[in-house]
């Protein structure tokens, strides 16, 4: 058994993984890095030229787990690619999304490469997914009965979003978990996820969050108090709130936690905006409801929250406006979304207020903000002037992703003979290593270098 990490760095990027066994080639996520731009945005797949692939494997639907996959396809036309149906159906409006974004940036940067892949050929790409249940065994043709020594994989719920997935791969008695992103805790629509645990032989896991030790004092529950509170005061003092989110999980369980905050009448209607491409999302999230392990089921979002949309066309005529929540995409706050274009309409003023519930790079515009300090000049758009924070920024734990504490459990508990340490920014890896190197000594911990093969 043979492993390649395809991310060009140690962080959480185009996360593409090459694996190698029984002389299958299969690739484990294809994603899109969120910072680089053409080429830089792709996978490192350089590390496998002239090698064939049989199965392409998807986790979820997140840009950085399946935003090349048209293109892979198209440098491997005869693999086979594999997904739930929920990730296929998210999946396809994320990919024709990004080819509307790419062509923007063709124009707007002068990006000559984009769009990398076109509307025509997502359509094609999609018409080739298969789809699979949660905890069956299908062989690389697809087929749902195994054959004795054959490679097989199945999909397990990975708590993460709709249709997350963990991987597990079996051959020849041997076993490979490939968590995907993972969430050992329920969330609001969300699920904990339920993943084997029986003792694996080599486990691939996520460490998005192995440098954030989670509060002692800390739960979900307390965390929306903290939230409902900070909401009241903005509103008290005549401002508007933005929660920048991921379109895809991250607005969808804001919603739902708003909804949950009007029943219980923690706090008084108000106005909620969300993205286009947030309100596709949550279209698909309200068909599934009665398809998948959630919380809440009969919950129809769109109907029972009744949020308004925004897009990159009313932006512009939607000004910022007392006593309102803007949950606007993206969550990382990239230049020219309509989170960006939002904050920095209210950056300067003291009454508004900048809420920050999910992940952000350092490096993202999102990151930089929840670093600076109140005074401090800060660019949140390279062709926008500076400006001085004067808003209010809040971060509150509201992670899609599991703590590094349950990673930590969840490790011990399958104690494999190997773990190879991915997704996680270099910081986040090494701390997850040192802690698993001391408690687990009978097992092999690896960070893999990008582009460098390692025999399983």
């Amino acid at each position: 058994m043979k492993f390649i990490n395809l991310t060009r760095r140690t962080e959480i990027g185009a996360n593409s993984y090459y694996l190698e066994a029984g002389g299958k080639g299969m690739i484990l996520d294809c994603g899109m890095h969120p910072k680089d731009d053409g080429e830089g945005a792709l996978p490192s797949w350089k590390a496998i030229n002239g090698r064939t692939i049989d199965v392409i494997l998807i986790s979820h639907a997140h840009q950085d787990h399946i935003g090349t996959l048209p293109v892979l396809m198209r440098r491997q036309p005869n693999a086979r690619v594999f997904m739930t149906e929920a990730t296929g159906e998210i999946g396809a409006a994320l990919l024709h999304n990004s080819v509307n974004v790419m062509t923007r940036e063709r124009e707007e940067l002068g990006t000559v490469l984009y769009p990398l892949f076109t509307h025509r050929e997502t359509e094609r790409a999609s018409d080739r997914w298969h789809f699979c249940r949660y905890r069956q065994p299908y062989g690389t043709k697809g087929q749902q009965a195994s054959l004795d020594g054959e490679l097989t994989f199945e999909f397990w719920d990975g708590g993460h979003v709709l249709g997350s997935s963990g991987v597990l791969l079996r051959m020849a008695g041997r076993t490979i978990l490939y968590t995907g992103d993972v969430n050992f805790d329920d969330q609001t629509i969300m699920s904990a996820a339920a993943f084997p645990e029986t003792r694996v032989d080599v486990l691939i896991m996520e460490c998005t969050r192995g440098d954030h030790p989670t509060p002692p004092d800390w739960s979900r529950e307390s965390e929306e108090q903290r939230l409902v509170s900070a909401i009241e005061a903005i509103f008290r003092r005549g401002g508007c709130v933005l929660i920048p989110v991921f379109a895809l999980g991250k607005t969808q369980e804001a919603l739902a936690m708003f909804y949950k905050f009007r029943r219980q009448k923690l706090l008084p209607d108000f106005p909620i905006y969300i993205g286009g491409l947030s309100s596709k999302m949550t279209e698909i999230y309200d068909r599934r409801a009665n398809q998948s392990r959630r919380q809440l089921p009969r919950l129809q979002l769109l109907q029972d929250v009744a949020p308004f949309v925004l897009t990159g066309q009313t932006i512009d005529d939607s000004p910022a406006r007392a006593g309102r929540v803007y949950a606007l995409s993206s969550g990382m706050m990239t230049p020219k979304t309509l989170s960006n274009i939002f904050a920095r309409r209210i950056v300067e003023n003291p009454r508004h207020s900048i809420l920050f519930v999910g992940y952000a790079d350092p490096e993202s515009p999102g990151g930089m903000l929840r670093a600076a300090k109140p005074g401090d000049a800060i660019a949140l758009d390279p062709d926008a002037p500076a400006q001085t924070l004067r808003c209010q920024v809040e971060q509150f734990q509201f992670s899609a992703h599991a703590s590094r504490e349950s990673l930590i459990a969840y490790a011990l508990k399958l104690a494999p003979k190997k773990i190879l340490l991915v997704h996680g920014d270099p910081g986040a890896v090494e701390w997850m290593r040192n802690q698993l190197s001391m408690r687990l000594p009978d097992s092999e911990v690896i960070v893999p270098a990008p582009g460098v093969e390692i025999e399983l």
